[in-house]
């Protein structure tokens, strides 16, 4: 959780396939912990095909019995047969917008907003962005995607900077450090 928070949370992301990632992996911590889904990413990867979007959107009833029965992921079917028919929207996306980061980043105006929580308990679990982003997700079909999972996907690859104002990772990511 250190490595993770100290190099990647926060940090404005705009590759693809990591977006991809990042929007799998957070549909499926849904009623569980992040740490958890950090401990099985690596199994994600390599039973997700490294999250490459087209790959995925390409999965049949036989891959997605083979995830079902694969320990190092959360074998939840709901979540499994939304990661495959997301990709699927993912790339009407990309095909609608150009690239799914223009369509993601435009939720925030194209930057990341910059928060000054001075607490932890002072940061929202959802926001009028995320809540918008939540519906026009769900308008094109996505599933797990609503308010709460959309605001930790925007936390998660920086279109909001939600570090304290104490975090040392705060004034790096405004300054715009990796």
């Amino acid at each position: 959780m250190i490595a993770y928070h100290d190099r990647e949370w926060g940090v404005p992301l705009h590759e693809e396939q990591q977006l991809f990632e990042f929007l799998i992996l957070e549909g499926a911590q849904a009623g569980l912990s992040w740490s958890t889904i950090l401990r099985k990413r690596e199994n994600y990867r390599q039973a997700f095909d490294g999250f490459d979007p087209r790959k995925v959107a390409e999965y049949g009833e036989e891959k997605a019995e083979a995830l079902l029965q694969d320990p190092g992921i959360v074998r939840n079917e709901r979540k499994i047969k939304s990661a495959i028919s997301n990709a699927k929207i993912f790339l009407e996306i990309q095909n609608e917008f150009g690239s799914f980061d223009e369509y993601i980043w435009g939720f925030v105006g194209g930057s990341p907003i910059q928060n000054h929580w001075n607490s932890a308990e002072k940061i929202p679990s959802e926001t009028e962005e995320s809540s918008h982003m939540s519906k026009d997700l769900k308008r094109r079909g996505f599933s797990f995607t609503g308010p709460t999972i959309c605001y930790a996907f925007m936390q998660a690859v920086g279109m909001v900077n939600d570090h304290t104002t104490h975090c040392f990772r705060h004034r790096e990511i405004m300054r715009g450090l990796p």
